[in-house]
């Protein structure tokens, strides 16, 4: 069976991957799936995000990644995929998380929405900590893995240099 794994990784974190290594023992193929949403203003640009992705899950064979602009309902149907994969790190992921799942239900009712508890030691971190953390050029090891520091740094380095002081 395929498992789909929606968000904007943007980027992953130790707790994405976390989570993509724990439901890729339980599905046959699972797709880590770039979801473009007009409400958020991404740092890395798809590419970017999937060639990190890309690196980050290189050893773990029956996953995909891939992207798309839309309903995330249609491109599970369009992948012939039964279930939707979502992280629960806080209760304020569970409210969120439950309502968006109930929306898709309504949308789809052939399509399943698991909800995974994010792991004790990544409960904690989110795309949007960890580029806070590097925009204030704090210590990201523990939060992403080691080949996204980089670019990670670079961004806000860049986003730095055209706006001045800082």
């Amino acid at each position: 069976m395929r498992a789909v794994y929606p968000g904007s990784f943007d980027p992953i974190t130790l707790g994405h991957i976390d989570i993509i290594k724990r439901i890729s023992n339980i599905f046959d193929e699972v797709v880590v799936l770039i979801s473009h949403s007009a409400e958020k203003q991404s740092l890395f640009t798809v590419e970017e995000r999937m060639k990190l992705i890309h690196e980050a899950l290189k050893d773990i064979k029956n996953v995909k990644v891939d992207h798309h602009q839309g309903l995330t309902v249609d491109y599970v149907r369009q992948a012939k995929a039964k279930v939707i994969v979502r992280g629960l790190r806080a209760v304020v992921d569970f409210e969120y998380e439950l309502a968006m799942g109930n929306v898709n239900r309504k949308m789809a009712p052939d399509i399943e929405t698991l909800l995974v508890n994010a792991s004790p030691e990544y409960y904690f971190i989110s795309s949007r900590m960890v580029k806070d953390i590097a925009k204030n050029k704090g210590d990201l090891n523990g939060f992403v893995p080691k080949h996204v520091i980089k670019p990670l740094q670079s961004k806000f380095a860049k986003s730095m240099n055209k706006g001045g002081k800082k």
